[in-house]
């Protein structure tokens, strides 16, 4: 099921559930609208482009039952049947893909010790603010305002990260777990981590971070929030976006 929302200072929020299940021809539909923020609808009477900016989630099952990978186990999946079920995600769409994260069920005595010592919401979104701040001093006399806008050859030119940050994209570019495009996503997850830490600009641990996030190549801890009864994977891409959008 396809489910949008909007705000008024945000762009759309597009969420796709049970992603693999759709038909992969209405997924690969989405590839346009997240690449360039628009979606060009032809006609016989003429040609016409409009805004698409999204913010958009994807949730999927691991296999068709739900359980390949959980630690719970039980999975009767056949090895071919959970390779054409995720074959449906293809993979230019999931190349388009910035996070992508494993959910795990919640355990009973995590469930209800769930919300003890965590971060309040008006904490997440002060952490949030000044690092938009950040990003917006750093993009003065500029286009752009926020991480996202930015085309990745300035990404790649203009504001460089740490000496030796990039060895491991660099590894993963040259052993095909990373594509150009997917580079570029990277330096713009890592700039954001660094912002929301308070640093100049991104270190080893941040484009790491940045990978880890991507690909699903874990290269250190992670802290994922757990939810439903069954292993989950959630994935989230956005287009390119307006000034002023996060």
């Amino acid at each position: 099921m396809i489910q949008l929302r909007a705000h008024p200072d945000n762009p759309w929020v597009g969420k796709v559930d049970e992603a693999a299940e759709c038909s992969p021809r209405v997924l690969d539909a989405l590839r346009q609208p997240l690449e360039s923020g628009h979606v060009v609808v032809a006609r016989a009477a003429g040609m016409m482009r409009m805004p698409a900016r999204i913010l958009l989630a994807l949730a999927a099952n691991p296999c068709p039952c739900g359980r390949h990978g959980t630690t719970s186990g039980g999975c009767e999946c056949r090895p071919s049947s959970i390779r054409r079920y995720r074959a449906r995600l293809s993979g230019p769409l999931m190349d388009r893909v910035d996070l992508r994260i494993a959910v795990e069920p919640v355990a009973r005595a995590e469930l209800i010790a769930l919300g003890r010592g965590t971060e309040t919401t008006a904490a997440v979104a002060e952490r949030v603010r000044t690092a938009r701040e950040r990003a917006a001093a750093r993009f003065a006399g500029t286009p752009w305002h926020t991480n996202s806008e930015v085309p990745g050859h300035e990404l790649r030119t203009r504001w460089q990260v740490h000496p030796g940050a990039l060895a491991q994209a660099e590894r993963d570019l040259e052993c095909g777990l990373l594509t150009a495009r997917g580079l570029d996503r990277v330096l713009r997850v890592a700039w954001t981590a660094a912002d929301l830490a308070g640093r100049d600009r991104p270190t080893k641990e941040d484009v790491n971070w940045a990978l880890e996030l991507r690909t699903g190549v874990r290269r250190g801890a992670l802290t994922t929030a757990a939810g439903g009864g069954k292993h989950q994977e959630t994935a989230t891409a956005r287009s390119p976006h307006k000034q002023g959008q996060p």
